[in-house]
C-alpha cells in the first residue's frame, strides 16, 4: 500500500423497535455522539430504522430511489454532521440497476460520503434461514428478502473498505473474495439474535480478521427488540492480528476505535498469508 489511511472509525449499537421515527431519531442522536467523538465514519446496525419483518415490503417500495425516508436522513445525516456513514442495512425493493422486485425487497446497505453521496451499495448475499432456541424460533430471512450477488469495496478515507451483513459472518469465502478485491476493513452491520451471537459472534469476528489480515468493524442491534426477539449486541472492533480493540455490552451506545492502515500493513508484511495460499 503506497498510502497508509488511518482514522477513527464508530460502530453503533441499538436497540431498535417497531417504530421508524423513533429508531431515526435514535440513530440521529448515535450519529451525532460518533462524529463528536472524531469518528471520520459511522457504521449503523443491520435493519436500525426497519427491524419489523411485516414492515419491510411497505418501506422498501418506499425506498426504491433516493426520495426514500431512510435514504434521504442517511444522505442528510452524512452532510450535516460531515462524516461518512455506513447505512446499516433498509429495505430496497429494486435490484442495483433500477429493476424492480416483486413480493420480495433486497436487504441493502448504502454508504454515503462527507458530503452526503451514496458512494456504494451492497446487498446481503447469504440469508438467515435457521432454528434458533429462542423466543422467536425460526427464521425465514428468505421469505421477505432476495438475496445480492455482487461482492462489494468503495476507497474510504479510513482504507478500502468491504461490505458484508450479519449472517454473512459464516461464509469465510465473501471474505476472502473481499480481500482479492483490496479491503483493509470490513464492516458487519449486524442483529445477531442472542443465543448464537453468545456462542459464535465474537469467535467468527476474530476469525475473519485473522484469516484475512483486515481489521473488522461489527455494530450490533443489542437488547430486547420486541417481546420474541432479544439480539446479542457487543458490538465491537478486532484489528487485523485479532485482538479485540473495543467491545461493549447490550444496549445503546457505539464503541470508537482508530483503523491504523500502517499497523495492517506491517502485520501482513511480517506474516504474508496471502501469498502461501496453496488452494
Amino acid at each position: 500500500m503506497a498510502e497508509h489511511k488511518s482514522g477513527i472509525v464508530a460502530a453503533i449499537q441499538m436497540v431498535s423497535g417497531h417504530d421508524i421515527k423513533a429508531n431515526l431519531d435514535e440513530a440521529a442522536r448515535l450519529l451525532k455522539s460518533a462524529a463528536k467523538a472524531g469518528a471520520r465514519v459511522a457504521v449503523l446496525p443491520e435493519n436500525f430504522a426497519v427491524l419489523s419483518t411485516e414492515m419491510m415490503l411497505e418501506q422498501g417500495q418506499e425506498e426504491i430511489d433516493n426520495k426514500g425516508r431512510i435514504r434521504r436522513f442517511l444522505a442528510e445525516q452524512a452532510a450535516l454532521l460531515g462524516i461518512w456513514i455506513v447505512g446499516g442495512s433498509l429495505p430496497i425493493a429494486a435490484r442495483p440497476e433500477g429493476q424492480k422486485i416483486k413480493d420480495r425487497v433486497r436487504a441493502s446497505c448504502l454508504v454515503f460520503d462527507n458530503g452526503g453521496r451514496q458512494v456504494a451499495r451492497y446487498d446481503k448475499i447469504h440469508l438467515f434461514d435457521a432454528m434458533v432456541e429462542d423466543a422467536h424460533g425460526q427464521y425465514r430471512e428468505s421469505d421477505t428478502f432476495e438475496p445480492g450477488s455482487a461482492v462489494v469495496t468503495v476507497d474510504t478515507p479510513v482504507g478500502v473498505l468491504g461490505l458484508a451483513i450479519c449472517y454473512d459472518l459464516r461464509f469465510p469465502e465473501l471474505f476472502r473474495a473481499l480481500r482479492a478485491k483490496g479491503a483493509e476493513w470490513i464492516a458487519l452491520p449486524s442483529a445477531f439474535t442472542y443465543n448464537t451471537g453468545e456462542a459464535h459472534w465474537q469467535a467468527l469476528m476474530r476469525a475473519r480478521a485473522i484469516e484475512n489480515q483486515v481489521w473488522m468493524v461489527g455494530p450490533g442491534q443489542g437488547g430486547q427488540n420486541s417481546p420474541r426477539r432479544r439480539t446479542y449486541g457487543h458490538s465491537m472492533i478486532c484489528d487485523p492480528w485479532g485482538r479485540i480493540v473495543t467491545e461493549m455490552g447490550e444496549g445503546p451506545g457505539l464503541v470508537t476505535g482508530e483503523l491504523d492502515q500502517q499497523r495492517l500493513s506491517e502485520i501482513r508484511d511480517r506474516m504474508p498469508v496471502w501469498t502461501h495460499r496453496r488452494l
